[in-house]
């Protein structure tokens, strides 16, 4: 028995969860669209499913609702057997990024149209369609249709008519892809609250590394039918288990060069130290540096601050308040960092093309992986399908 199987089979002894995906695998003929994967959904929680395309996010999300049947394993919710049950003998409530609303039927119709399939008194369907809407911020658009209300509003009305039956669980899929930048933003902080008021252990799938990020209490980053890393969004971008975590979560640079033994590297003519990094180097083995943008101090510099370099600025791209300076180091043998400074830094320091600043790079924040191991991982997620 592996390790991570051996791991599940004791968290298992533990306090039911909300949902337990246990050994999921799906093929289709000789494609291997997920791989035996283990995961526990805690009771109330936000959790959200990221990858490429093609990674298996959605196929795990279809499984889970039974609206795609697996080749083995077991999905357990509260408890429950469900692995082979059809969808509507399941508990869950699902938003679909096409919204899926009947054209024909009122919006308070299409909130209820669950209830009134589950022979739901008339009142009681009146008073818990009223409630959602008021919910949800459309209180008087109960006898509007779909196609006069925006795609923000009509998404806030398939949320409410998902949550009518008071599920178990609530499932995303995509919720906000159809939707322009700004009404996004908007909606996912609506989406969040909602989910904390009502309580409602909830799953979504996303491509969006930002809806992720602000949205979730855990993340599931997957990558070609397995799971890369379950964690915090605040876990997933400061310690990101694998290479293709640290490059798929958030802007990275990435240093070649070899390890010196302990948490010392070797980048070029640099010895870098790397306090956060695994001992576990051999001298000599070739390793991939990965810093993020912000990882860098520019001020109040001493002699002694480890990891200080002098740059050449090549390039300033400006973005507003958050600029990136494009910043290269003859001690680096040719390879570039971007950096990020904030506007008034960008004055303060006077960085722009053509001068030279000080840095250090935050030896706390300096993740290293074996250099064969990142190129594996690099070359299976551009393979992915």
């Amino acid at each position: 028995m592996d390790m991570t199987a051996a791991k599940f089979i004791a968290d298992e002894l533990q306090a039911t969860a909300a949902l337990e995906v246990v050994g999921i695998r799906k093929d289709f003929e000789s494609f291997s669209a997920l791989r035996d994967v283990h995961l526990r959904v805690k009771p109330g929680e936000m959790l959200c499913f990221l990858g490429p395309s093609g990674c298996g996010k959605t196929t795990l999300l279809r499984i889970i609702a039974g609206l795609e049947t697996q080749t083995s394993g077991r999905i357990l919710q509260n408890g429950r057997d469900v692995s082979w049950l059809p969808p509507d003998k399941r508990d869950y409530g699902i938003v679909f990024q096409s919204y899926a609303l009947f054209p024909n039927l009122t919006i308070a119709d299409n909130v209820g149209y669950g209830l009134v399939n589950g022979k739901a008194k008339r009142a009681d369907i009146k008073a818990r369609v009223d409630e959602l809407l008021t919910l949800v911020g459309l209180p008087t658009s109960g006898q509007k249709y779909p196609s006069q209300l925006s795609g923000g509003q009509q998404q806030r009305v398939a949320l409410a008519r998902a949550l009518a039956t008071r599920p178990g669980l609530l499932l995303l899929d995509e919720p906000l892809s159809a939707l322009d930048a700004l009404e996004r933003i908007r909606l996912r902080g609506e989406i969040r609250r909602l989910q904390k008021q009502v309580g409602i252990t909830t799953i979504m799938v996303t491509h969006d590394q930002e809806e992720a990020l602000s949205m979730a209490d855990r993340i599931v980053v997957m990558n070609h039918g397995v799971i890369e890393q379950v964690g915090t969004p605040m876990d997933i971008y400061e310690r990101p288990a694998t290479p293709f975590v640290a490059d798929f979560v958030g802007k990275v640079n990435v240093l070649r060069g070899h390890a010196l033994g302990g948490n010392l590297f070797r980048v070029g003519d640099m010895e870098l130290q790397c306090d956060a990094c695994d001992s576990g180097f051999e001298p000599g083995d070739p390793v991939n540096l990965y810093l993020r943008p912000e990882d860098r101090i520019a001020e109040n510099l001493g002699p002694e601050t480890p990891n200080r370099l002098s740059a050449l600025v090549t390039k300033v791209e400006f973005l507003g308040g958050l600029c990136i300076a494009e910043v290269t180091a003859d001690a680096l043998h040719g390879q570039t960092l971007g950096l990020h400074f904030s506007l008034n830094q960008l004055h303060d320091l006077d960085i722009r093309e053509g001068n030279r600043i000080d840095i250090a790079l935050r030896s706390n924040r300096i993740r290293a992986f074996c250099e064969r191991t990142a190129n594996a991982a690099e070359r299976s997620t551009k393979a992915a399908p």
